[in-house]
């Protein structure tokens, strides 16, 4: 089984900052993008950022140079860090994987995976 933990969600000041980080554990054999996408309130899930296996971060485009996503791949974690948060960024932030992950008996999977979600509230 494949698990995506996140944490370091909460509650901070407009203005403010908060590093997301999503350690994935399980029979892994190959990453091939690990990323955040967020949802907020009666919206459809977006991209935030996404950092694909040997190639350049990808960001939505209402970051604007405030978020930083990386991946430490020996700890298969990937954080976030996000700076000058607005309300607008309240929402509930998934950490996403499309991973390679080994059954048994020879057999690979490859899925996407996604974890349970954090809630990022940016509120005076």
């Amino acid at each position: 089984q494949v698990q995506l933990v996140e944490s370091g969600g909460g509650l901070v000041q407009p203005g403010g900052s908060l590093r997301l980080s999503c350690a994935a554990s399980g029979n892994i054999t190959k990453t091939k993008v690990m990323g955040w996408y967020r949802q907020s309130s009666g919206k459809e899930r977006e991209l935030v950022a996404s950092l694909p296996t040997d190639a350049s971060p990808n960001y939505a485009d209402f970051v604007a140079g405030r978020f930083t996503i990386s991946r430490d791949d020996a700890k298969k974690t990937v954080y976030l860090q996000m700076n000058n948060l607005t309300p607008e960024d309240t929402a509930v932030y998934y950490c996403h994987a499309d991973l390679t992950v080994r059954l048994g008996w020879g057999n690979y999977r490859r899925d996407n995976f996604w974890g349970q979600g954090t809630q990022v509230t940016v509120s005076s």
